[in-house]
């Protein structure tokens, strides 16, 4: 199976692929999975579905997610999927702060440690990425509340 294009190697050599929605996808194979960040229900335009299976987080623009447990659980299972060789996408409207935090979240599941992890998706995938300092502390809350 081919990688999405523009997809990242997490520390494990699981890929993932980061991108603002924004932007349209990116020639190449779709996702066999995406998993948003945002509200489809309340995008800035007409709403969006992708046509393949995906999960949406509630998680309002440069803050956190609204329901952490039930974002962690989704950025688990999203990672054993992509951990498991599916094709996966994370996305929210610009592809930087939220997107980023997920990311930094999977390179701790991929074995990272979590006081590099910011720095680590900042090198690897957008020098911007994890906007705020509460997706930062976010990451942390992550590390030490996530299901083993």
């Amino acid at each position: 199976m081919s990688p999405l294009t523009g997809a990242v190697a997490l520390p494990d050599g699981t890929l993932v692929r980061g991108r603002g929605r924004r932007e349209g996808l990116p020639a190449g194979p779709l996702p066999d999975f995406g998993l948003y960040l945002g509200h489809p229900d309340r995008p800035r335009r007409a709403p969006w579905r992708p046509d393949w299976p995906a999960e949406w987080v509630d998680w309002p623009d440069f803050r956190v997610p609204r329901d952490p447990d039930d974002a962690a659980a989704k950025i688990i299972e999203a990672y054993g999927l992509a951990r498991s060789g599916q094709r996966v996408e994370i996305a929210c409207t610009g592809g930087t702060g939220r997107t980023g935090t997920v990311i930094a979240c999977m390179a701790v599941l991929a074995g990272h440690p979590v006081a590099d992890a910011r720095a680590w998706t900042r090198r690897h995938y957008r020098p911007r990425a994890v906007e705020t300092p509460g997706q930062h502390r976010w990451i942390r809350w992550f590390a030490t509340h996530r299901s083993p």
